[in-house]
């Protein structure tokens, strides 16, 4: 598995240059290291960033609060979730693009720049990258059986549009608390 992660990884940093970022430039963008996570998480991979560079720090104001946040570090550990590595290659490096774009300067969220370069890629290359991933359909696109509700004690329903989804645990105050993302509903626990 880490060497079909290592050549996808090398496609993706060969289509970084064809629009002009040299990723791998340790000075401008820091040094990335990828691997496979060691856990079975649920998302499709994380970029955990390290060593802030002091020249890109900004503070936000935030009533008496003030909060430090730096737009570029000097160190990148790029994680894919193991289960991704069973998908198509093009799945896997979507995932892969997507946490290399969070090596960017100024794109370590979903913000604006962020959307600016998903949306080269996704233009000029025929990626699909987005903020979250669709599991179902990227399993349906490998051929292989997707068992959502599997290990989870939780099946929740929204009321209003039927959208639903699965917990390992729940807040206790989850049914008051939180509404769909979708239509704003109320949720059911199942």
């Amino acid at each position: 598995m880490e060497k079909k992660l290592n050549k996808l990884f090398c496609e993706c940093i060969k289509d970084f240059n064809l629009i002009g970022i040299d990723i791998l430039n340790d000075k401008k963008y820091g040094k990335i290291n990828i691997s496979i996570s060691k856990r079975n998480n649920k998302r499709y991979g994380c970029c955990k960033q390290e060593n802030p560079d002091k020249n890109f720090k900004t503070t936000i104001k935030n009533g008496m609060k003030r909060i430090i946040r730096y737009e570029k570090f000097e160190l990148h550990n790029i994680e894919i979730s193991p289960w991704v590595m069973q998908l198509e290659d093009d799945i896997i490096k979507n995932t892969i693009i997507h946490e290399l774009i969070h090596c960017l300067p100024y794109c370590n969220n979903h913000g604006e720049i962020f959307k600016k370069y998903a949306k080269i890629f996704n233009e000029k290359f025929e990626y699909d990258i987005s903020r979250v991933g669709n599991k179902k359909k990227d399993f349906e696109k490998s051929n292989i059986e997707f068992n959502e509700n599997e290990n989870y004690k939780y099946r929740i329903i929204c009321k209003k549009c039927g959208q639903e989804f699965f917990r390992q645990r729940l807040n206790k105050d989850f049914l008051r608390k939180y509404r769909c993302g979708k239509c704003g509903g109320k949720f059911s626990i199942l």
